[in-house]
């Protein structure tokens, strides 16, 4: 992510700004000195981190090159500042526990994004590493992957990229040394191994020697598998383990943290026959590595070059497509970046509204501090003294706010964490790091001067004639105060309304997504995959025959309904494949893709998909399957107008050998893809002898949590070399699938709850300090007989105005900045009418809240008693 980088002269006068609050003889001695070191480290570290770091070194300069009386100038500023600090403890207690809240906040969701989207990948040199990808023009964020053709063909041509390879992700089966164990492995070229950079703990990673496809069967091991199966073996190297039906021979061990590319701990080379490989499959990821001094744009047109050379040496495989080259941390956070970037927005926003109200805390304090101010300059203070004094105390603040921020923010990250039902990938890295820090004590020294500058300036311009004649009766700052503490009321509400804006509309969105229909009921169902060894259950006759078993077995469990399987569960399924329908050929650039599905009988049954036309599948269907089901939007979209049921369609590129398939049924639409997005058509196939369905579904009648241990007990009961994962109910697959948006939702609501809450706390601070300075004259009023009613009435007036002033400026504003999040909006407008009405309901209601207390109390003052009060 880009960050802007000041020029040398903006951070010049910046520090120039700063010595300016420093006595003229000791600018004139050390101020020209300090700014060349200053500018001088600038140019050397050129980052933002680098920025602080330059000005905490120049910070150490002044205090290193300070002659003792001006350390001493300093600590008197600083001694002072915590006395009277001490004396108004409840301001400086408020003043720190709302800055807490901000930098906490800030500093949580700046946690979030350091580990989600700013630490660099764990890999050797990781600015280098590349994803090389194909992509559809029709929908160029649907694909990252490649084709293995094409991507060999690439790695002989680059001149730019080096080590260009392959990898691919999946799960496999341990068998021996204990239970047959289900792990995260992947697939890598030799030369996709070596571009990570990262050396074996010991032994060797793949070679060239490793990839053909009747190369030695070699596997490398992480250190926790290797600590936790095999107890650390010493001997490793060498030794055979059962992978599936195969021996393997490990070469290798990975050092602790690389699970490239998600959580793996095996890794396999690719043993694929590259030649007969077909150029119209993507099911890898390319991975790559720049040369030195060559910018992704460069390998991104080359790269499209040499793809335009590939297709037109290959005319069958020319779909169309078209290559780039990303950046891989750009590439492997593609998916948390917008929520991410959402929410910083969101909280920088909190952080201005804590910001604000704790300036509105100081401009009452340095009210009733007017004749203080006054008395130090009528004996000689200057007005530069006066503005480093409070902004020493604002320093403090800064500074205390930040440290309790930091520490709720690390309290409360775990909890936060806990949020998220899947497992992130292992680069995401949220321990406290030194950009955290850095940015912690940024904050805190920037919010020091946002909230402390205007009460400095306010307090120490004031009229000295007039606050010493005063005396002790606070005069409330004149007009200029008043102005600057109604502005930064209605400031707070303005923000206040942009965040209950997002969080309305995220929460509206979230509804929405939950509460659709979703073409299937996932109320008590339970899904998990079985993985059973190919050799003794080799796809066809002997594999249909063992999942036959197996439905019978898990049906006879006590409180199961039905059971099926399939080769995916609802929002996992995501094998697409392109077909052509007869008599209507496609070029290969227009055949579209089609969610592909085996399913066993009672499928539909156990989801209670409705069928919709035609009929479902037969026992007869499984024993010739040249038949299937389609879903009412593959109908809809590709036979318009038409009768579905005996039309034929046919998978893969066009003029293949692939059988001709008749459409038998049609169903309803469903969500098997996605909750949110398009979700393509799909077609249903009965299970014959190519894909094995290995997910299993069954329904329960009652809890099907209750059944689950059941179920694999009758399944062990078949096989004890059968292994079991992915337990889960559909109701929980659907929480995992909408993490990110309950995580957004969850955080909007809790910023725009904080953000009510202390603009309520500024608009009531405001007034009651009002009160408090016209308490003379309300009881004026009230001695020549206005009512209590009335005066309550203008008090309100009052706090209300405010509050209106603000929630214009800020549904103006709202209504631009909530446009950031139409494409995460589930079929509700960034204009949503319902939130636009719901947030200016809610916001004066608690407007009119914080106004009714201060100026009820008000009303129940003794006249006789206020017209006392001075």
């Amino acid at each position: 992510m880009a960050v802007a980088r000041p020029s040398e002269s903006a951070i010049l006068r910046i520090y120039r700004g700063f010595l300016a609050l420093y006595p003229a003889e000791f600018r004139e001695e050390y101020g020209r000195e300090i700014c060349l070191v200053f500018v001088d480290r600038w140019r050397e570290q050129r980052s933002p981190a680098g920025l602080l770091m330059v000005w905490l070194e120049a910070l150490a300069g002044i205090f290193h090159e300070a002659p003792k009386e001006h350390w001493n100038m300093i600590l008197q500023d600083l001694r002072y500042a915590i006395r009277i600090m001490r004396k108004d403890a409840a301001v400086t207690v408020a003043a720190i526990a709302i800055l807490a809240l901000g930098i906490g906040s800030t500093t949580l969701v700046f946690s979030l994004a350091n580990g989600l989207l700013l630490r660099p990948l764990p890999y050797a040199q990781p600015e280098r590493l590349v994803a090389v990808e194909e992509y559809s023009t029709k929908d160029p964020n649907e694909y990252g992957n490649i084709n293995l053709p094409n991507a060999f063909d690439m790695a002989a041509r680059t001149k730019l990229l080096e080590n260009l390879g392959v990898y691919g992700g999946g799960a496999v089966t341990l068998l021996g040394e204990g239970a047959a164990e289900r792990v995260m492995a992947a697939q890598l070229s030799n030369s996709a191994f070596r571009a990570l950079g990262v050396a074996p703990l010991f032994g060797r990673i793949f070679t060239a020697a490793d990839d053909p496809a009747n190369a030695a069967k070699a596997v490398i091991l992480g250190e926790e598998l290797w600590q936790r199966r095999y107890g650390r073996d010493p001997h490793i190297i060498g030794r055979s383990i059962q992978i599936g039906n195969a021996r393997w021979s490990v070469v290798g061990v990975m050092p602790a943290g690389f699970h490239f590319p998600f959580r793996s701990e095996i890794w396999v080379p690719l043993r694929i026959d590259v030649a007969k490989a077909s150029r119209t499959d993507y099911g890898l990821h390319g991975l790559a590595r720049l040369k030195p001094g060559v910018s992704v744009e460069q390998a991104s047109a080359e790269a499209q070059s040499l793809l335009d050379q590939i297709h037109r040496e290959n005319p069958a495989g020319d779909n169309g497509w078209r290559a780039r080259v990303t950046p891989m941390h750009d590439f492997v956070a593609v998916d948390y970046s917008k929520a991410v970037l959402t929410l910083l927005v969101a909280v920088a926003l909190l952080l201005s509204i804590a910001c604000a109200n704790v300036s509105n805390l100081l401009l009452v304090k340095a009210s009733a501090r007017a004749r203080e101010m006054a008395v130090r300059m009528a004996m000689g203070a200057t007005r530069r003294r006066l503005i480093r004094q409070l902004v020493s105390e604002s320093v403090i603040l800064g500074l205390a706010g930040g440290a309790l921020g930091v520490a709720l923010a690390y309290a409360g990250l775990p909890g936060l964490l806990s949020l998220i039902p899947v497992e992130l990938p292992a680069w995401m890295d949220f321990s406290v790091d030194s950009h955290v820090l850095f940015f912690a004590l940024a904050v805190s020294l920037v919010t020091s001067l946002a909230f402390g500058i205007a009460p400095a300036f306010g307090s120490s311009g004031g009229d000295l004639t007039r606050a010493l004649k005063e005396g002790g009766r606070g005069t409330g700052g004149g007009v200029r105060q008043k102005f600057l503490r109604n502005s930064l009321v209605v400031g707070e509400v303005a923000l206040s309304v942009i965040l209950l804006a997002g969080a309305g509309l995220t929460v509206r969105s979230f509804l929405a997504m939950m509460h659709q229909s979703l073409g299937y009921r996932p109320e008590h169902v339970l899904s998990l995959e079985i993985s059973y060894p190919t050799k003794r259950y080799p796809d066809g006759p002997q594999a249909r025959e063992m999942l036959r078993r197996l439905t019978t077995e898990v049906s006879a469990v006590p409180g199961v309904a039905s059971a099926a399987f399939s080769t995916g569960v609802p929002l996992e399924d995501g094998w697409s494949r392109i077909f052509t329908i007869e008599g209507r050929p496609r070029d290969l650039k227009d055949m579209p893709f089609v969610n592909h599905v085996v399913i066993m009988p009672a499928y539909f049954r156990t989801l209670q998909i409705p069928l919709l036309q035609g009929r479902e599948f037969t026992e007869a269907d499984f024993e010739q399957p040249n038949v299937l089901m389609v879903t009412q939007s593959f109908a809809r979209q590709y036979l318009p107008g038409e009768n579905a049921i005996g039309t034929r369609i046919r998978f893969g590129p066009p003029k293949n050998d692939a059988p001709w398939h008749t459409i038998v049924g049609v169903v309803a639409d469903n969500k098997h893809e996605a909750l949110k997005g398009i979700n393509r058509p799909a077609v249903y196939l009965p299970y014959s002898a190519d894909i094995t369905p290995n997910s299993l579904l069954a329904r329960a009648t009652g809890d099907p949590l209750k059944i689950a241990q059941a179920i694999r007990t009758r399944i062990a009961g078949v096989d004890p070399d059968f292994a079991i994962s992915h337990v889960y109910t559909l109701p929980q697959l659907i929480e995992r699938a909408t993490w990110q948006d309950r995580f957004l939702t969850v955080l909007f609501i809790a910023f725009a709850a904080m953000a009510l809450a202390l603009a309520a706390v500024g608009l009531y601070a405001v007034l009651s300090y009002t009160v408090s300075l016209h308490t003379h004259e309300i009881g004026i009023r009230m001695a020549l007989g206005a009512s209590a009613g009335s005066v309550r009435r203008m008090l309100m007036r009052q706090g209300v105005g405010l509050a209106g002033i603000g929630l214009c400026a800020g549904l103006t504003a709202a209504l631009a900045l909530t446009q950031l999040l139409k494409t995460q909006l589930f079929e509700i407008s960034p204009m949503d009418p319902v939130t636009y009405i719901a947030t200016p309901v809610a916001l004066m209601a608690v407007a009119a809240l914080a106004a009714f207390l201060p100026a009820r109390r008000a009303t129940r003052v003794d006249p006789a008693i206020a017209l006392r009060c001075e």
